[in-house]
């Protein structure tokens, strides 16, 4: 099982989807968040609200995301860790313009670096009604 020892801080990062349920809002319709991770501090460099409709980001927001987290230390990953059940075409595709292997990993194997910050995701935004 993989676990945040296992890293020094910017080798990996992991990219995932940070809500159980979706999230509605009024005018736009239903989102999800997704978050890219740090694996080694599990810190979150970052992350963006994806309309569930397209059930993943788009090319412009995946290339968003990808920058965001290069920001903190101005170098890439040399890996990026996505689960297998979050599709990740554009994504996956941006990472590895810039040479980050990219690995498809169970969930369940992504748990211990997520697990924390899907669970303050929950109390924080899914548990005031949103739904």
């Amino acid at each position: 099982m993989l676990n945040p020892g296992q890293f020094e801080v910017n080798e990996a990062w992991i990219a995932f989807k940070l809500n159980d349920r979706a999230l509605h809002t009024e005018q736009d319709g239903d989102f999800d968040f997704i978050a890219l991770m740090d694996a080694a501090s599990c810190f979150i460099l970052s992350s963006a609200p994806v309309q569930v409709a397209l059930a993943e980001p788009t090319q412009a927001e995946s290339k968003q995301l990808l920058k965001q987290g290069r920001a903190h230390r101005k170098q890439w990953p040399k890996t990026l860790f996505v689960s297998a059940d979050q599709p990740a075409r554009y994504l996956s595709a941006e990472a590895e313009r810039h040479g980050i292997t990219v690995i498809r990993v169970e969930q369940d194997q992504l748990l211990p670096f997520i697990g924390e910050a899907r669970a303050d995701f929950k109390v924080h935004f899914e548990s005031r009604g949103a739904h």
